[in-house]
């Protein structure tokens, strides 16, 4: 078994086949996008010719994923999808409006020509549905999806297309590999139904709308499925970060404390940071060692 609090500079292929079979009581990660994005390292996931082999090539990892998951654990993957086609138009754009920041879209070129590539012609201007073709195949290979979740980004990068609508979400998948698995429920604020004010134990009374009176639990309500969560830059690194705020109630549904989360694509290390915040311990494994290095000082200072 590896060691636990720990960012481990290693292939997260390699690194999951050194875990023990039902070692780890989580999983959360978020892999890099087909075609979007050059990390700059050899080997690295995202740089496939086609999404046919990108995602038979995660899909393989997410198998030794799951040996590795306890039998009650949960796993968790955002992933986001891309149009096929040239993409020329809105690379060129998003480098004009974001002068000071254009290395960030300058090392999405290469990944950006394979993308176009494998699509031109084929799925022009096309939602490639990526995410959805990745969970089709995890079910095929014996997962069960319990949820597709929607992050909602109220501040979502503005887009120059004109012949479409602003995407402003990605995708979270909940997977498990049983029936029965841990989980605890999480609850968000009631619609406000005309609450009475007396309270008995943790329910209220409710006059709702039709005239009708009911309980509600003043817990609030089973959370739903759709998570509106702003996006937040962070300086030291001009890759995709997913907010703290994103997974926190992903590791409080589906990890007890004390517990092990495993994050295969560590990146900046928001995963580490937040199953440390709740008492959660944390596996990370992270191909690029200047990321490597970032997570850890991140981590370590509590930001």
């Amino acid at each position: 078994m590896l060691e636990i609090n720990k960012v481990h500079n290693i292939d997260c292929f390699e690194g999951v086949k050194k875990l023990d079979n039902k070692s780890v009581d989580m999983v959360i990660t978020s892999p890099p996008y087909w075609a979007l994005r050059d990390y700059g390292v050899d080997g690295q996931l995202g740089l496939e010719p086609t999404f046919e082999e990108y995602i038979d090539k995660l899909c393989n990892i997410f198998d030794e994923v799951k040996r590795v998951l306890r039998k009650d654990g949960t796993c968790w993957v955002v992933i986001g999808d891309t149009y096929g086609g040239t993409g020329t138009g809105q690379e060129k754009s998003m480098e004009s409006k974001n002068k000071q920041t254009s290395g960030q879209y300058e090392d999405a070129i290469e990944a950006r020509n394979t993308k176009n590539i494998a699509t031109k012609g084929i799925y022009d201007k096309c939602l490639l549905m990526i995410p959805f073709r990745f969970a089709i195949e995890m079910v095929n290979r014996g997962w069960i999806l319990r949820n597709t979740i929607i992050w909602y980004k109220p501040n979502c990068m503005p887009a120059s297309v004109k012949d479409r609508f602003t995407v402003d979400f990605e995708y979270i998948f909940f997977f498990v590999k049983n029936k029965k698995y841990w989980f605890e429920q999480q609850f968000e604020p009631q619609q406000n139904w005309g609450l009475r004010d007396r309270t008995e134990g943790k329910y209220k009374k409710a006059g709702l709308a039709n005239g009708l009176t009911g309980e509600i639990n003043i817990e609030g309500r089973n959370k739903r499925s759709v998570w509106q969560v702003t996006t937040k830059p962070f300086k030291e690194a001009h890759f995709a970060v997913y907010p703290p705020d994103l997974i926190e109630p992903m590791i409080k549904a589906g990890c007890p404390e004390n517990s092990i989360v495993l994050d295969p694509f560590f990146g900046s290390g928001t995963t580490g940071l937040v199953a440390k915040k709740l008492n959660r311990n944390y596996i990370g494994f992270e191909l690029n060692k200047e990321y490597c290095k970032i997570a850890f000082n991140r981590i370590k200072n509590g930001k």
